[in-house]
């Protein structure tokens, strides 16, 4: 009876690591919100990592997160580093920039697991002057990101922070106003 348990617990573990595998090799999670300010005025709080790292929900988490800026903060070419025993190691780096209307970065995890993505914001220009701000991430799915994806959900897991991120986003560029 023994084996016979053993070996349907050996085919599920091999279905279910199969089913893991069929995964697409690709993620992507996104999130939206509207702020009342002008494109330009987000745009340079996405812009400059020290400004980022005011609305950054992550950054927030860990206050004895040790913080690491490049030569340049803000524009193509910026790079912000971190250490931290709850968030980990990691970079990023701001490749595109258009004023008032997108910030594109490269994302480098380090700690606790290894990943490159890309993240992007889009700044969009309401009919009265508004921002509707879209933040997406997006990547290569390596096995462990897809058993990570199918377990917790790649959506559930990150986009809580891209709320969290954008409400305060918006609290900040709204006072400025």
């Amino acid at each position: 009876m023994l084996k016979i348990i053993l070996i349907v617990a050996a085919l599920a573990l091999v279905g279910f690591l199969a089913f893991v595998a069929t995964r697409p090799d690709h993620f992507r999670i996104e999130r939206s919100t509207r702020i009342a300010a002008p494109p330009e005025q987000v745009h340079a709080l996405i812009n400059d990592f020290h400004q980022f790292n005011r609305w950054n929900p992550w950054r927030l988490k860990d206050p004895a997160t040790v913080d690491l800026y490049g030569p340049k903060s803000a524009g193509p070419g910026a790079r912000y580093g971190w250490e931290s025993k709850e968030l980990g190691v990691g970079s990023m780096e701001i490749m595109e920039s258009t004023p008032g209307q997108r910030v594109l970065l490269k994302l480098d995890f380090i700690k606790p697991f290894e990943a490159h993505n890309q993240a992007e914001f889009l700044l969009k220009t309401e009919a009265d002057g508004a921002t509707l701000v879209s933040w997406s991430m997006y990547g290569p799915s390596n096995f462990m990101s897809k058993l990570m994806g199918v377990v917790i959900g790649m959506d559930k897991m990150v986009g809580p922070d891209f709320e969290v991120g954008l409400a305060n986003l918006k609290k900040i560029a709204e006072t400025r106003s």
